[in-house]
């Protein structure tokens, strides 16, 4: 099965700096994206150093394990990737003054043949399309998600929210960070999309899907998605990796799966 990448960010309509960051491999069917957060584009910094560390440092790995490497192989590479970003952003922060308190949502997607590994940190997202219906196949990691949870707040309501912004986890906020990850097969005509909140906040799950099925090339797809964010407002960075898979039908489906699965959620 091969993959077909493509990847935008934007600015937005309300802030002078980007701090989401992608960084793609498409040769070991690596994506990476990242928000940063923290003050004096400190927030830029933690983004950047995390997608830069990871692309270089599993894309590596990922090519000289090759397609041979399991799927458990692969998951203590991505934790042991990720746990070494994270100690370098948190130093980099109590080392420096001006990237103090800094740190960084992650989606980070691995495609093998066995399926996609996804991991995430915070509420950066990951989406399927499949057959025309969209699914969120990540689970926020933030206020919002845990009082929707606890039953305190409803989707409707925590869409309402003030409270969007405060997440759970972040990459480089504390010594140790713990990735929720999981396997998810691929079936050709699959269509992922990875995102900042600067997109899934601006615009709602039902439109996503209705950009996503209207257009025929993942560039078209991506700059309609940029544009719907920035048209609501634009309130945010908006970035975003689409990953569409090709190939012939499998005759059997399996959906998905907890993999390796880490912390409270």
């Amino acid at each position: 099965m091969s993959l077909e990448f493509f990847s935008a960010t934007d600015v937005g309509r309300a802030r002078a700096n980007n701090e989401d960051s992608i960084a793609l491999d498409e040769a070991a069917g690596l994506a990476v994206l990242a928000d940063g957060m923290g003050g004096y584009n400190a927030g830029e910094v933690a983004s950047q150093m995390l997608t830069s560390f990871i692309v270089t440092e599993l894309g590596r790995w990922l090519k000289e394990a090759g397609r041979n490497a399991r799927a458990p192989e692969v998951r203590r590479a991505m934790d042991i990737c990720v746990d070494n970003a994270n100690r370098a952003i948190f130093n980099a922060a109590n080392t420096n003054p001006r990237y103090a308190g800094m740190g960084t949502t992650l989606v980070l997607g691995v495609f093998r043949p066995e399926g996609l590994l996804l991991g995430h940190v915070g509420d950066s997202r990951g989406y399927r399309l499949r057959d025309g219906q969209l699914t969120q196949i990540t689970r926020d990691h933030s206020l919002l998600q845990e009082q929707i949870d606890a039953g305190l707040l409803t989707a409707e309501e925590a869409a309402l929210s003030s409270n969007k912004n405060l997440v759970t986890r972040a990459v480089g906020v504390e010594d140790a960070v713990l990735m929720e990850l999981h396997l998810h097969e691929v079936q050709p005509g699959d269509l992922f999309l990875l995102c900042s909140d600067g997109l899934s906040d601006m615009v709602d799950d039902n439109r996503l899907a209705q950009l996503l099925n209207a257009h025929a090339t993942l560039s078209e797809a991506a700059q309609a998605l940029v544009d719907a964010a920035n048209n609501n407002g634009g309130r945010d960075n908006i970035a975003l990796v689409l990953a569409r898979a090709e190939g012939r039908p499998r005759t059997e489906t399996r959906g998905w799966w907890p993999f390796g699965r880490r912390g409270n959620t």
